[in-house]
């Protein structure tokens, strides 16, 4: 269900959100679907919603280095400038057969072949600014090479396009925290790498999407590093571990949906796979904090029965009473839906068209998300925890999944398809 965009336009400009300590914007990874993390931050940027913090993997990285290293006001043109550099547009094969089998009535078979060649052009030829073929392979059993040659492709290219684009003392200096995900290739551990903790450069965004054996591990001070995919797709733990007594609102944009349809061919299972492997783990998290927050209400709840000669003079008391003491923490989850025409190829389809209808996709998504205006609410901290996503609220995933996604403290807390929020009993 879409809102009216007039109807939002006339608002958008006038949105206040409540005081939150923080407002984090999480981008996910998945490649070429990126451009849908670039829609939502247009939305934003309507609304003139500023995160102070954003942290991302992989593809979400390169879209956090743009966003942060510009300033608010050349952020969308960056991005757009950003995508349209490392996307081809249709050759004249991709655009014959775009333009053909529509006139026969195969409008969905007409995108998805064009879609296929584009996927399959990226394959072969790399895209502009990004990434290219390497030459000559590495054959294996002819010797050990370093860790940064052994790819299918090389991204060298990737740096200079990062510098076009981004500013990286800005990125450092700027005043949003940056966090961006990649795995130690020799510890195999997730590492975040801060600017509240280090100077960053363009090889800690590019590290973040090394994503082997297609690219090659990114060294930084003596260690090699892959694309933070590989142990989590999603930097939203990194941002809630942080939250702890902040009442935050986080903007979590994901590129791929845990829920879908039965794979019917080979084609169809590598793609659901995909899907399920880089999805973020809503539900665990969701739980997490659910745990997190009913301990929190109990521990209120004994402090209660304290005396308060007791709970000044022992340490440990006060030590219960921070614990206590929780956060408020809204998730406004924006999650990209797959296109009838879509494969399990979508993830490196870089064509202009398909990146312009992600970029829209996004867009529309937050737009509708704003139009909600009370789900922007702070939450209370008895409460501690909601959630909220356009798609779910429009009733397209069945009501007993909203429940168990959104389960807290001994109760479900449901967004109804009004976009109210509401409880019943567990």
């Amino acid at each position: 269900m879409h809102s009216d965009t007039q109807k939002i336009s006339a608002q958008r400009n006038a949105f206040a959100l409540p005081r939150y300590d923080e407002i984090a914007l999480v981008l996910q990874g998945g490649g070429a679907l990126g451009s849908y993390q670039a829609g939502v931050v247009e939305g934003l940027a309507e609304a003139k919603v500023e995160p102070n913090w954003i942290a991302g993997v992989s593809i979400g990285a390169l879209n956090t280095a743009i966003i942060a290293g510009n300033p608010p006001e050349k952020r969308v043109e960056a991005l757009r400038g950003f995508w349209t550099a490392i996307c081809h547009p249709l050759d004249w094969m991709g655009s014959a057969s775009a333009l053909a089998l529509p006139g026969l009535g195969l409008h969905e078979l007409s995108r998805k072949w064009a879609s296929m060649w584009a996927a399959g052009r990226a394959l072969t030829e790399g895209q502009p600014g990004f990434f290219a073929p390497r030459f000559p392979l590495p054959i294996a059993g002819m010797g050990k090479l370093d860790p940064g040659c052994v790819s299918y492709y090389d991204t060298s290219a990737l740096k200079a396009t990062l510098l076009a684009f981004a500013d990286f003392d800005r990125i450092n200096d700027g005043g949003i925290r940056v966090s961006v995900g990649a795995v130690n290739v020799r510890t195999g551990n997730l590492t975040y790498f801060d600017n509240r903790k280090i100077r960053l450069i363009p090889e800690h965004f590019i590290a973040s999407g090394a994503l082997p054996p297609g690219f090659p591990a990114v060294e930084i001070e003596g260690e090699y590093y892959w694309d933070g995919g590989l142990v989590s797709n999603t930097p939203l733990t990194e941002v809630l571990r942080d939250s702890e007594h902040k009442d935050t609102l986080v903007f979590q944009v994901d590129l791929w949906r845990a829920q879908g349809n039965a794979p019917g061919d080979f084609m169809d299972v590598s793609e659901r796979a995909k899907d399920i492997q880089y999805s973020s783990r809503t539900r665990a998290v969701t739980n997490m904090l659910a745990v997190r927050q009913k301990h929190a209400r109990f521990i209120k709840e004994l402090l209660e029965h304290v005396p308060s000669s007791v709970l000044k003079a022992d340490p440990l008391f006060r030590l219960a009473e921070q614990a206590a003491d929780g956060s408020a923490i809204n998730v406004v989850h924006l999650i990209y839906k797959n296109k009838p025409y879509e494969g399990h190829y979508k993830d490196y389809e870089f064509s202009i068209d398909t990146m312009l209808e992600h970029w829209q996709s996004g867009l529309d998504d937050i737009r509708d998300s704003f139009a909600h205006r009370e789900w922007f609410d702070l939450p209370s901290r008895e409460q501690g925890f909601v959630t909220h996503d356009v798609h779910r609220a429009a009733g397209s995933v069945p009501e007993s999944d909203r429940c168990e996604i959104e389960t807290v403290a001994g109760e479900v807390v449901r967004v109804g398809k009004v976009g109210k929020v509401g409880k019943e009993a567990a």
